[in-house]
């Protein structure tokens, strides 16, 4: 049986190709060089710590005010490709005053933009894959975590 779209149509025959770059959602790049199409992108978030006050005299409540911003590592996961900017960025990640802003572009299924973000300062912290196992009908993964100051 053929996939079908959401109006009931075949998605497409036997034969038909697929196109790989739809399922990679996610275009990273440095300095407006791509170092590669990822599936996965998680940790893209802010989270403030909070810090309590308590005032004197006052004990109905405590005053909770914001402390220090934290950024989460990015991860980003796909299909092990034959591209190899992100393992030369990898291994070849510059001095802290010289680490390059990184941007995400989230496409839609055509390709189209939808989102962009920019990681100020970004620095790859952890490359893992592939990961895959003997007789298995998955494929073989990789991912990157990169670790930032922010959002520009």
């Amino acid at each position: 049986m053929s996939p079908t779209t959401t109006n009931g149509q075949q998605a497409g025959g036997p034969g038909t190709p697929v196109d790989p770059l739809a399922e990679l959602a996610f275009l990273i790049e440095i300095q407006g060089r791509e170092i590669g199409r990822f599936a996965l992108c998680t940790g893209l978030g802010v989270e403030y710590d909070v810090v309590e006050y308590a005032e004197g005299g006052n004990n109905e409540y405590v005053h909770q005010l914001r402390g220090r911003v934290r950024y989460p590592n990015v991860v980003l996961g796909r299909g092990i490709t034959d591209e190899d900017e992100l393992l030369r960025w990898l291994f070849t990640a510059e001095k802290p005053s010289q680490r390059p802003t990184v941007t995400i572009t989230m496409n839609d299924p055509t390709g189209k933009p939808v989102r962009h973000f920019a990681l100020s300062e970004a620095l790859p912290v952890r490359w893992t894959g592939p990961s895959a196992q003997m007789g298995s009908t998955g494929a073989a993964t990789e991912s990157l975590e990169i670790s930032h100051v922010g959002f520009v």
